[in-house]
């Protein structure tokens, strides 16, 4: 079996650039060990990489992807759940200061849960996971007369929301908040615009990120 070309080439031009940049960093890392303050839960979209859009050094943010970036609410019943051992893990191990909810636009999962899509296999791992949208299509509403990438849209960003919901519901996480040593956000990043906004609790709102640089770059590109 052949590696994939694409990724041979792709490490060689980590070899010269990346790692040679950073690898006093990965050294020191290796020998200390990891202690990112951030933990970012988002999409296995390939479109958005946490580590792109934030452009994150090595060891800056501890990352956690699924389908739609979702979190199931607390439950100790031993089922094997990843997004709940990377919490633990990110929580009680690492001690990060922020959760990031990290939605996006054009997102598979929520428009297949939105256009009540066949199950790709027998086992339908995606339906049965995409269930956990259920409250956010309810805070949303019905679709009604709103046209479809509008609907989309406040699934997707209620979705992160309700993430929010659910990780209180773990209580390191709820502990942790309430004392202050923990904050939550949700995002939400525009695949085809590369614009980024985070929730406001204050306007009830997903509220864009550094505005003023966007607009400037862009105005820029014009050019």
């Amino acid at each position: 079996m052949t590696f994939p070309d694409q990724l041979i080439q792709g490490y060689r031009a980590f070899l010269t650039g990346g790692l040679r940049a950073e690898q006093d960093r990965y050294r020191e890392l290796a020998q200390t060990g990891q202690s990112p303050e951030v933990m970012v839960i988002g999409c296995c979209d390939s479109r958005v990489s946490p580590e792109v859009i934030f452009n994150a050094r090595p060891g800056e943010l501890f990352v956690s992807r699924n389908i739609s970036g979702l979190v199931p609410p607390y439950t100790p019943d031993g089922a094997q759940r990843s997004v709940s051992a990377a919490l633990e893990f990110a929580v009680q191990a690492l001690r990060v200061k922020h959760i990031v909810a990290l939605a996006h636009a054009q997102c598979g999962g929520i428009r297949a849960y939105a256009e009540e899509a066949a199950p790709l296999s027998p086992g339908d791992f995606i339906g049965h996971w995409m269930a956990l949208v259920e409250p956010a299509a309810k805070k949303v509403g019905p679709r009604g007369g709103r046209p479809l990438p509008d609907y989309l849209t406040a699934l997707e960003q209620q979705a992160a929301l309700t993430t929010l919901d659910n990780l209180i519901t773990f209580p390191c996480v709820k502990i942790l908040v309430e004392r202050g040593k923990l904050t939550l956000h949700a995002a939400y990043f525009g695949v085809a615009t590369g614009r980024l906004s985070v929730f406001d609790a204050a306007s009830g709102a997903f509220e864009p990120v550094a505005a003023e640089d966007y607009a400037r770059v862009f105005a820029a590109a014009r050019f």
